[in-house]
């Protein structure tokens, strides 16, 4: 480097340091600055002349060599040499730099026209399900309900006696319900039919006044296009002392104006019958709610809770009543957004989730709305 940068001359600088000899090699290096093509040959040449071993540095070096009288005038003469050619190293730098940035500029175009790719990130899908689920449980959460959960796997006691469904009840056939294998005891658990065991667990372990919703999944032996070995349930539960019919209707009432986003809707019940609910009733509501005005459409079941199921959870029904309703998640979804076939639901077809699913950072809330 010190031929490149000077040789014998620099040489004699070293041991000169005149400020003739200074000059010219600030005229040389000056020159081979400007001359390079690029920022790798620059870089080169800053190490061969500011480096450690570099020519410039050197010439510091040989202050020490120097009389006393002459050493504070070539250190200042050096430094200023250093200074400028530092400076012209910055400068040519930055020329470098750009011509490199338009060269860039130039063969690296970028077609805007193209579609946007958004990153994995943005290419996840909620399912429907998780998203009714959530969209569910945050409006009966500004209602003021606790969300309570339970076992997949029940007892036949919570799933069925205990909600006073008799032991001859079509429920508790074999064509209807997945039993475990029998105990020793001859006793079998099940894969719980409903969430209402959920119930029972509940009024069994709180005192009143209760109000929780329990949403999870149920199974029944059943398969077609509305029906499937496993679904999902929601059920509601009110216990106090003071809860009436009216209360009943008026919450299912607000719930299906929040969930399907309407200001108006028709809701009517119908007598039936349920084992764990006295009276008990169909709850239909209008359906407005998915554009079909003048029909009704059937979302579930509902009732004041029967009054042996408060005795079989050890309260007192002559103190206490109150009401339940339940109905299918998956359903609502089905309802809310049009998907016409219950097990494509649980298909795991990617095109399907892409179509119907949810982004992921598309949270529902009742302040922001339940959907986009």
């Amino acid at each position: 480097m010190a031929e490149t940068l000077g040789g014998e001359r620099l040489m004699d600088a070293v041991a000169t340091a005149s400020k003739a000899d200074l000059t010219k090699l600030e005229k040389q290096l000056l020159g081979e600055i400007e001359k390079a093509g690029n920022l790798a040959t620059l870089e080169d040449l800053r190490v061969g002349t500011l480096g450690k071993s570099g020519s410039v540095t050197a010439l510091l070096k040989t202050l020490g060599k120097l009389p006393a009288d002459e050493r504070r005038e070539t250190g200042q003469a050096i430094n200023a040499l250093k200074g400028r050619v530092s400076e012209a190293l910055e400068a040519r730098k930055d020329v470098l730099q750009d011509e490199a940035l338009a060269r860039r500029l130039e063969t690296e175009r970028a077609d805007i026209t193209l579609p946007v790719y958004p990153g994995p990130q943005a290419e996840g899908r909620i399912h429907p399900l998780s998203q009714v689920w959530d969209e569910i449980t945050a409006i009966f959460a500004d209602l003021g309900f606790a969300v309570a959960e339970g076992p997949d796997i029940e007892t036949d006691d919570y799933n069925f006696t205990k909600l006073n469904i008799p032991q001859e009840h079509p429920a508790r056939q074999e064509h209807d319900t997945f039993y475990m294998k029998e105990k020793a005891d001859g006793s079998r658990l099940v894969l719980r039919t409903h969430t209402s065991p959920v119930q029972i667990r509940t009024m069994l372990s709180q005192k009143p006044p209760i109000r929780i919703v329990a949403p999870g999944r149920v199974y029944r032996s059943d398969s077609d296009q509305t029906h499937t070995p496993m679904f999902h349930q929601i059920e509601a539960l009110v216990i106090d002392e003071d809860t009436h019919m009216g209360h009943l209707k008026w919450l299912i009432s607000e719930f299906c104006k929040a969930f399907f986003e309407l200001d108006e809707l028709r809701v009517r019940l119908r007598i039936s019958h349920f084992p764990f609910t006295e009276p008990s009733m169909e709850v239909d509501i209008g359906a407005e709610a998915i554009g079909k005005p003048g029909e009704w459409l059937e979302i579930g079941g509902s009732g004041m809770v029967h009054p042996n199921v408060i005795r079989a959870c050890n309260l007192d029904p002559d103190r206490y009543q109150g009401f339940a309703f339940g109905f299918g998640i998956d359903r609502m979804a089905m309802l809310k957004y049009g998907i016409p076939d219950l097990r494509a639901f649980f298909g795991a077809d990617l095109r399907w989730l892409k179509h119907y699913g949810f982004l992921p950072f598309d949270v529902p809330t009742l302040a922001g709305g339940l959907s986009s």
